[in-house]
């Protein structure tokens, strides 16, 4: 039995791997994807509804709702904030 990573946390185990950055931007889209979700049903708000409130397409929303789609812009996060009458707050930790 392997017993290298005994002792170590996950994170340290991303890094050894070199897939930390990656899994952690994916893991972030998740969550952004999930609070959106969960705003707009807060709000009754159709994919179609929240898309033109977006000023885009249902097609550009389907993809920031993508969880597997990590390539979004701050731009479109902040308006998909603004159509649900929240601010985007980014931070370094």
């Amino acid at each position: 039995m392997n017993k290298k990573h005994i002792g170590s946390n996950f994170d340290d185990f991303l890094k050894e791997e070199k897939i930390y950055e990656q899994v952690h931007a994916a893991a972030i889209k998740r969550v952004v994807a999930y609070q959106i979700v969960e705003e707009m049903k807060k709000k009754n708000l159709t994919k179609t509804e929240m898309a033109s409130r977006m000023k885009t397409s249902r097609a550009a929303l389907e993809r920031l709702l993508d969880p597997e789609n990590a390539s979004i812009t701050l731009f479109t996060l902040e308006r998909a904030a603004s159509a649900l009458g929240k601010r985007l707050r980014v931070e370094l930790g």
